[in-house]
């Protein structure tokens, strides 16, 4: 094997560079792969995702059609920077491991959203 290609092999390999992005994502990470249940957690625990949970439980609470759109399109925004938007260093992370796959959270906030709909939306008059 000449050094070119042994040289393009050993840099898939996780290294140190990448060591880097998961002090800047994850600074108290242990080395051990991080589950998409811990992942879910996380990105739960997040500020923005705190402030859209309180905002659902207000829309669901006074039963607010507008309200609903409005967490609904902030769930939206937040999942299209999770999955489009993210920085390229979370790339690096999950491929690291210390940053899980973030589709377990993804599939629990569109349930959230559906019900959300379903639950604000005007009764039908026929019934």
């Amino acid at each position: 094997m000449g050094p070119v290609r042994g040289g393009v092999i050993l840099s898939l390999l996780p290294g140190m560079a990448w060591a880097q992005d998961c002090t800047v994502q994850r600074p108290g990470w242990d080395g051990a792969p991080v589950s998409a249940v811990q992942e879910a957690v996380f990105l739960a625990s997040s500020p923005a995702a705190l402030v859209l949970l309180l905002g659902t439980a207000v829309a669901i609470r006074f039963k607010s059609q507008w309200g609903s759109l409005a967490v609904v399109l902030g769930w939206t925004a937040f999942v299209t920077f999770l999955t489009m938007l993210a920085p390229a260093s979370r790339e690096l992370a999950m491929a690291e491991g210390c940053v899980g796959s973030p589709a377990l959270f993804i599939g629990i906030i569109a349930a959230i959203c559906v019900g959300t709909i379903f639950y604000t939306a005007p009764p039908i008059k026929g019934r």
